[in-house]
């Protein structure tokens, strides 16, 4: 009995096929996501948080269900195989040991190999499929939340911060890979072998099982009452760090605005309070699993010892040899592994459906631009007429941090203009008096209170916004400038655009001299947000943009503002033939800029004050006046 004595201390110690470090904590959360704002839910009601996550993620896997039907049956072999070497062990103890029989101890233990080599090539077919299939996963997922942002108006964009969508988009995501391709296989395989194990056990030893089978409440008890706190806390969890990275985001995007203002050490200060959230969030998740866990294995390890005992008394009775205890040992520790597997990913799990609740709100956010079923189709040659009829808009359905913000004034009020095919209009006013806020009313960026808009006597409301938005050149007061080359943030205006042509454009918005200064010329890398550039340089990309697209309609919200006086006077020749012909709408606080309109709108707290020619607008109105003498004295200075 000492050899078998022995054995059975190894059989305790060590669990076969055990997958998990069970004194690891992988929920650390990352550092470098999210916003700085309080994440809340983007759905009211929280429906969101009541939809069942493991049916959302079925989703995404159903197109590949050929490669989860062979990683299943790739995962029984493995399991059915190392379940069979327990009757290896019984084999080697009563038919090798305790017989004295070392030539069929020599087959069993080939035998034993045999069934090994099977389960390790299993394992090795279902790891890759099932890790494939994380990968894959995750990207349909991110493909499939990303269409659905490039679909929101910047209405969403204004109430949910950028980082935090970024802390979604990235760090849940990849979080819910690891759960795909990695903690559920293992939940399947553990559950798999928990369901074999007990089978095997009570065809060893019905009394036994029935001892392993009254200690399975205890166990599954906590882990069905920690998992639910474990879920919540990570919601939690993963909400401060969005509200981390999004601080991060802010402050390194502006840094030359936080060092001007010596800001540092205030925001190493913030930072640092986010950081502290973060990690009292993670207290109160890593407090529930190591409680969890630390109970799963002492129950576990109790009621093997207990059954240990009473299969030995057993044995000594000669109820059982002592092989068959081996036998069931080594499947009552390989059960009991199993178990404590599953405690472990359901932990992995609940923090994936925190992750899960938080892309299905960005999927599931209503588009809030609504559209028809059947969009009208504008005549094949758009003049570019614009008619605004009684036009009002506020920004009071426009949400922060989930609270919509009742009573906000009107921002345009009862707006009535006609905009006859190819004239030029100026608008001009103060801050505030709405001519950035027309300029996205007009694309159609948010939903107006009442009134319409016209298109070439359609209303905007009947075409699908990117037929709308396709008739418009934009070149907007802060130049935007992407991550890329010089061509492709030219080409931007038109992907099908041949080299030729963006160099064509560039010349014509006078952007081809500075270019060709650069060691790299049209493919030089511009750096993010165009840090390369100097501001004049970066409106004459953005003017080169517009120009290559070549639409219908041009708007132009302080083109020329941040050009000196000389690259003004060619930006501007060059923007006068490409208006010719063509319905613009220029936004100018330049008196200069202004000048050559056709006609100027006067606007002021949103409500159009006067409208007409220079000579006209100087005799008749006197905000217009105000205005333009207060110009000629900066231009004068």
């Amino acid at each position: 009995m000492n050899g078998f004595g022995k054995l059975t201390l190894s059989l305790l110690v060590v669990a076969p096929g055990k997958e998990h470090p069970l004194s690891q904590d992988t929920t650390s959360a990352s550092p470098m996501t999210a916003s700085s704002k309080q994440s809340k839910p983007l759905s009211s009601g929280s429906d969101v948080a009541k939809r069942p996550v493991l049916p959302w993620i079925g989703t995404f896997l159903r197109p590949y269900k050929s490669r989860v039907i062979a990683a299943i049956i790739f995962l029984f072999i493995g399991s059915l195989a190392w379940l069979s070497l327990g009757q290896g062990v019984r084999l080697m103890v009563d038919e090798g040991f305790l017989q004295d029989n070392g030539d069929r101890l020599n087959e069993i233990i080939m035998l034993v190999i045999g069934i090994t080599a099977i389960s390790s090539s299993a394992i090795f077919c279902r790891f890759y499929l099932m890790t494939w299939l994380g990968e894959r996963v995750s990207a349909d997922i991110r493909l499939k939340v990303y269409d659905h942002l490039l679909k929101l108006s910047p209405g969403f964009y204004a109430r949910l911060r950028t980082g935090e969508v970024i802390s979604r988009f990235t760090a849940d995501s990849t979080l819910l890979q690891s759960v795909v391709g990695s903690s559920l296989s293992m939940a399947l395989r553990a559950s798999v072998t928990v369901v074999g194990g007990i089978v095997m056990m009570a065809i060893t030893s019905l009394k036994l099982t029935g001892l392993v089978l009254l200690a399975v409440p205890m166990v599954l008890g906590p882990i069905f009452f920690f998992g639910r706190k474990v879920r919540d806390l990570s919601r939690q969890s993963q909400d401060r760090v969005g509200d981390l990275g999004a601080y991060v985001d802010e402050t390194l995007h502006e840094i030359h605005t936080v060092q001007a203002y010596t800001h540092e050490d205030r925001d190493r200060a913030l930072f640092t309070d986010r950081v502290e959230a973060v990690m009292d969030a993670a207290k109160g998740r890593i407090r529930y699993r190591s409680i969890l866990i630390a109970l799963v294995m002492f129950l576990s390890i109790l009621a093997i010892a207990l059954v240990t005992w009473v299969g030995a008394q057993d044995v000594i009775t000669g109820s059982i040899s002592g092989g068959e205890l081996s036998a069931f040992m080594f499947y009552a520790v390989m059960v009991a592994g199993s178990v404590a597997t599953i405690s472990e990913v359901i932990g992995e799990i609940q923090r994936a459906a925190g992750a899960s609740e938080r892309l299905i709100e960005l999927v599931e956010t209503p588009i809030d631009i609504p559209t028809v079923a059947e969009p009208k189709a504008l005549p094949e040659l758009v003049t570019g007429e614009l008619t605004l009829k009684q036009v009002r808009f506020s920004y009071q359905n426009i949400q922060e941090n989930g609270d919509a913000k009742a009573n906000e004034p009107q921002v345009i009020g009862g707006l009535d203009i006609e905009v006859k095919p190819g004239e030029r209009v100026a608008l001009v006013g103060a801050s505030g008096a709405g001519k950035s806020t027309l300029f996205e009313l007009l694309q159609r960026f948010y939903q107006l209170d009442s009134g319409t808009i016209e298109l070439d006597g359609i209303d905007i409301a009947m075409l699908a916004p990117q037929t709308l938005r396709q008739q418009y050149a934009l070149v907007p007061q802060e130049s935007v400038i992407f991550a890329t080359s010089v061509l492709e943030n030219v080409r931007y205006g038109r992907l099908d655009a041949s080299e030729e042509e963006v160099i064509e454009a560039c010349i014509a918005a006078r952007a081809d001299e500075f270019i060709q200064d650069f060691s790299d010329g049209y493919q030089t890398y511009l750096g993010e947000r165009g840090v390369r550039l100097s501001g004049g340089q970066k409106q004459r990309i953005a003017i080169a943009r517009a120009i290559l697209a070549d639409r219908p309609i041009l708007l132009l919200d302080e083109a020329t503002s941040a050009l000196d006086a000389i690259s003004e006077q060619k930006v501007k020749q060059a923007l006068d033939s490409l208006m010719a012909g063509k319905t613009t709408l220029i936004i100018a606080h330049r008196l200069a800029t202004v000048l050559n309109a056709d006609r100027i709108l006067v606007l002021d707290k949103g409500l159009l004050i006067a409208s007409g020619t220079h000579q006209e607008l100087m005799a008749s109105s006197e905000l217009y006046r105000e205005f333009a003498s207060l110009q000629l004295i900066t231009e004068t200075v």
